[in-house]
């Protein structure tokens, strides 16, 4: 699809932090606010292009900004071309190092470029890149972080609102016995037909699991093979992978039986796209991590959908929150894919920056 021809203005950043519903808490730390940073890049025509990123710490989004404003600077005048921008860019970049802070920022840059485009074609982001909005089975990834027994079991339960049928159980807690306790409790609470998956960094084999996220550090592809050759449950990997390159690598070594790309560390829209094709070749099914909004329109468009992983996080603050029907995230159906700002409760870490 070809949208009318756009032309680079600016791009305007601010890092706001905004309170979770429910802390996520897991082996690492326990966060109870997200820090997001808000892009949004203008066109001369004036369509403004929408993203935001998942910053983990708050000194994040500053950096991150700091990479956009280079950006910003390098193509200001320039048409519009996503794909084109993702071939040459990480160039720009090479003795710094892309992965990381540059990686996300490049990310942030893409999806800003995809949501401009299908705005000016009037397109939903789906429909634009040649599919069309529909409903994606979503599993809800909120909570169920670091908590006693039975308390994660009452969490769980709350957690099936909205119709869901899957959830996501945080573990990793300081012995086996305890992360066993916790799963034996949320798994007698739930339906038979709600699946449990289970972001862990060890083995757990045969508790009525759905997968196991990460069974080992996560670029040990040889390590997750075995794993995954010696477990019934299925083994689930790729919030982490550095790019479509790296999601092939761990394909051809085995690594897994599903896959779940990250929207900002596997190259934005134009790095899912690729992510699609090499699963759509192999035919294993593919989820996303986090950035609900933007990752429904892509999975209406991947060949192996599997499941949503859906956070709240940035809902406070959208006019039109991603709605969930029966377990079901559904694809809006209007131009780009939805980051409006409404009303909402946020801490603003950095003043919004207009570049150029």
């Amino acid at each position: 699809m070809v949208a009318a021809p756009l032309t680079l203005r600016s791009i305007q950043t601010r890092a706001v932090e905004i309170p979770m519903a429910r802390p996520l808490g897991t082996s690492a730390q326990t966060m109870n606010s997200a820090p997001i940073l808000l892009i949004d890049m203008q066109t001369e025509e004036g369509i403004v292009g929408r993203a935001y990123l998942f910053c983990y710490t708050r000194m994040a989004p500053g950096l991150i900004a700091a990479v956009l404003t280079d950006i910003a600077d390098a193509l200001h005048g320039e048409r519009i071309a996503p794909v084109d921008f993702s071939s040459h860019l990480p160039q720009r970049y090479r003795l710094l190092g892309a992965p990381g802070i540059v990686r996300m920022a490049l990310a942030g840059f893409d999806v800003a470029c995809w949501d401009a485009l299908s705005l000016a074609a009037g397109l939903p982001l789906a429909s634009y890149i040649g599919s069309q909005p529909r409903p994606i089975l979503a599993y809800n990834s909120n909570g169920l972080g670091f908590m006693p027994p039975e308390r994660a079991a009452d969490e769980a339960e709350a957690l099936l609102e909205q119709g869901f049928r899957a959830v996501k159980l945080r573990l990793g807690r300081p012995t086996a016995e305890q992360d066993l306790a916790v799963v034996r409790a949320v798994r007698r609470r739930l339906p038979d037909n709600v699946a449990l998956m289970v972001d862990y960094n060890q083995a757990l084999d045969g508790e009525g699991l759905f997968w196991i996220e990460e069974p080992t550090r996560h670029d040990d592809y040889a390590g997750c093979a075995r794993i995954a050759a010696a477990l019934a449950t299925p083994v689930q990997i790729g919030e982490n992978f550095a790019g479509p390159p790296a999601m092939a690598a761990a394909l051809a070594a085995g690594a897994c039986d599903y896959v779940m790309p990250d929207l900002e560390h596997i190259g934005g829209v134009t790095g899912w796209q690729r992510a699609s094709a090499i699963a759509s070749a192999i035919g294993i099914e593919m989820s996303s991590h986090i950035f609900p909004e933007v990752s429904a329109h892509l999975l209406a468009a991947t060949p192996t959908c599997h499941w949503l992983e859906y956070v709240d996080w940035t809902a406070p603050i959208l006019a039109e929150p991603l709605r969930i029907v029966d377990g079901m995230a559904q694809v809006p159906n209007r131009p780009g894919y939805g980051r409006v700002l409404g009303r909402g409760r946020y801490q603003t870490l950095r003043h919004c920056v207009r570049h150029r």
